[in-house]
C-alpha cells in the first residue's frame, strides 16, 4: 500500500461535535494517527445519533452512524480530565505528538491547567489547534455556539432564504463542515512550517469569521456601495434564469444556472425553441432578470414534464449547467459516485455493515481509504497506554478502578443532559411516523439492505 500524506504524525483529538471531529477525520484519511480523548463521565455528544435499525439495542453509545462516520480511521481513549491522573497521562501523550486539537470554550483548557503555555513546555515543537465559536479573545469569546447559531452571528441566515420570508438554515449546519476544512488545511501547513523551522504552532480558529468570511462579498458591497444583501432565494444577482425547477414525481427538482447568452441559446434549442422564448420580455439578460417570474413559470412548465435526472442529462449535454436535487438515498445509488468508488462498504463491530462517505479527494501519489471503522468507546485504552505510555497492565487496572478511564458511559446523556433509558430511546429511536409528521422523514424502505446489497453478507449493491 502507498505511504499515506501525514503517515508519521499523530493528533490528539479533544473535539466534539461536527467541525473538529471533522477537521481530525481529514487529517486520519490523509495518514495521521489520530487519537480521540473522550471520557466515560462526557462520551462524543454524537455517538448514540443515527442509531443502526432505529434501535437502542446493546450499547447504544457504540452504534450511531454520526460518530461512526465522522470518527473512522481514529483510535479512541478515554481520560477524565478533571482528574489529575488523567492530565498527567494526556501530557505523557502530548510529548509523544505532533498535533492536539481542542474545541472547548476558550476558559476551559486554561482551568484545566493544559492551555498552550503549559503544553508548549512539555512539546515545545507541538502545534495545538483551539477551535471555538468566537475565537480565544475578543468580546464574544465565552458566548455558548452550535453551528446552527454561527449561520446567523456570520450573516449566511441572513442571505438563505426567500424575499418575502424570514432566514432559513442551510439544512445542515454549514459553519461546521466549513471549518473543519479550514483547520485541516490549517494543520497542514503548520506542519510545514514546522518543518522547514522547527517551531510549534498554536492555531486560533473562530467559526464565526470562517462563516463570515464565506459571505465576504455582500460585507464588501455594503464597504464600497452602502448596499444591504437581501435574500432572494434560488435567483442570482445577474443570471437569468437561475433557479430550481419542479420535475415530473412527487417533490422531484432540477437546478438550472444560465450564465450567458450561448447557454440560453442552447436552453432554449433544448426545450424545443419555443415561441415564448423568443417574446421581447426575453430578449436579452436584462429583460429576463426584470420578468424572472414569467421565466421561471415558463421553464417550470417544461421541467414538469420529466424526470429530474432526465432534464439533467438533457441540458448538460446541450452545454447548460443543470443539476438533479437528489435526495439521501440517490446519493447511495448515484452511478457517478460509484464509478469514482466514492461510497465505501465498512462493517463496524456493533453497527453492522453499512455504506459510509468515503475520501472526497483523490491524491494520485498517497491516496486513503477507509482504513479502521470508528472506534469503540475507549477501544484502545490498553493499546495506548501499554504500547505508547509504557504502563503496566496494574497501573491501567487501577485507573479503571478509580474512574479515570473505562469503554462504559456513566450515565444514558444527550447533549449534557442524563435522561432515563426509556426517555433516552423517545428521543433517540422516534417512529417513522413522529418523523413524518414533523417534516423529518418521507418514508421508510423496509427493504433497504436489499436494495444496497448488503443482506446475508453481501458486500455491495448496484447503482
Amino acid at each position: 500500500m502507498a505511504a499515506l500524506a501525514l503517515e508519521g504524525t499523530r493528533v490528539i483529538d479533544l473535539t466534539y461535535s461536527y467541525a473538529g471531529p471533522f477537521m481530525a477525520r481529514l487529517l486520519a484519511d490523509m495518514g495521521a494517527q489520530v487519537i480521540k480523548v473522550e471520557s466515560t463521565q462526557r462520551p462524543e455528544l454524537t455517538r448514540p445519533l443515527i442509531l443502526t435499525d432505529n434501535d437502542l439495542g446493546e450499547e447504544y453509545w457504540n452504534r450511531g452512524g454520526y460518530f461512526n462516520l465522522g470518527h473512522r480511521n481514529k483510535y479512541a481513549i478515554t481520560l477524565n480530565l478533571t482528574m489529575d491522573q488523567g492530565k498527567d497521562l494526556l501530557k505523557e501523550l502530548v510529548k509523544l505528538s505532533d498535533v492536539l486539537l481542542e474545541a472547548y470554550s476558550p476558559r476551559v483548557m486554561g482551568n484545566l491547567g493544559l492551555d498552550y503555555d503549559v503544553l508548549k513546555q512539555i512539546k515545545p515543537d507541538l502545534i495545538m489547534m483551539s477551535l471555538s465559536g468566537y475565537g480565544q479573545t475578543g468580546p464574544k469569546r465565552n458566548f455558548a455556539s452550535f453551528g446552527t447559531t454561527m449561520e446567523s452571528q456570520a450573516g449566511i441566515a441572513q442571505l438563505t432564504g426567500y424575499r418575502d420570508g424570514g432566514p432559513v438554515k442551510t439544512g445542515i449546519s454549514y459553519c461546521d463542515p466549513i471549518t473543519g476544512i479550514m483547520g485541516a488545511g490549517l494543520v497542514t501547513a503548520a506542519l510545514c512550517h514546522r518543518n522547514k523551522t522547527g517551531e510549534g504552532t498554536h492555531i486560533d480558529l473562530s467559526m464565526y469569521e470562517t462563516g463570515a468570511s464565506f459571505v465576504g462579498e455582500t460585507v464588501m458591497d455594503h464597504a464600497m456601495n452602502g448596499r444591504i444583501a437581501e435574500r432572494m432565494g434560488n435567483r442570482h444577482p445577474y443570471m437569468a434564469p437561475h433557479g430550481c425547477y419542479p420535475c415530473a414525481g412527487d417533490d422531484q427538482w432540477v437546478t438550472i444556472a444560465v450564465g450567458s447568452e450561448k447557454e440560453w441559446q442552447a436552453l432554449c434549442n433544448a426545450m424545443g425553441d419555443p415561441a415564448w422564448a423568443r417574446e421581447e420580455r426575453f430578449s436579452d439578460p436584462l429583460e429576463r432578470l426584470r420578468h424572472q417570474d414569467e421565466l421561471d413559470e415558463k421553464i417550470g412548465q417544461w421541467t414538469r414534464g420529466s424526470d429530474h435526472r432526465e432534464v439533467m442529462e438533457i441540458l448538460q449535454a446541450a452545454g447548460v449547467a443543470a443539476g438533479a436535487v437528489l435526495n439521501n438515498k440517490e446519493l447511495l445509488f448515484d452511478r457517478h459516485l460509484k464509478a469514482r468508488s466514492f461510497l465505501e462498504v465498512v462493517d463496524h463491530p456493533r453497527a453492522g455493515k453499512r455504506p459510509y462517505a468515503g475520501m472526497m479527494f483523490k491524491l494520485s501519489k498517497t491516496p486513503g481509504n477507509i482504513r479502521m471503522p470508528a472506534p469503540l468507546l475507549g477501544q484502545h485504552n490498553h493499546y495506548i497506554l501499554k504500547e505508547l505510555l509504557n504502563l503496566d497492565d496494574e497501573r491501567i487496572r487501577r485507573l479503571e478502578e478509580e474512574g479515570v478511564m473505562g469503554t462504559v458511559p456513566a450515565a444514558a446523556q444527550l447533549m449534557g443532559v442524563q435522561l432515563t433509558m426509556e426517555q433516552y430511546q423517545e428521543l433517540l429511536c422516534m417512529p417513522e411516523e413522529q418523523l413524518m409528521r414533523v417534516g423529518a422523514l418521507v418514508r421508510k424502505e423496509e427493504n433497504f439492505l436489499e436494495q444496497l446489497g448488503l443482506k446475508k453478507g453481501q458486500e455491495g449493491g448496484e447503482s
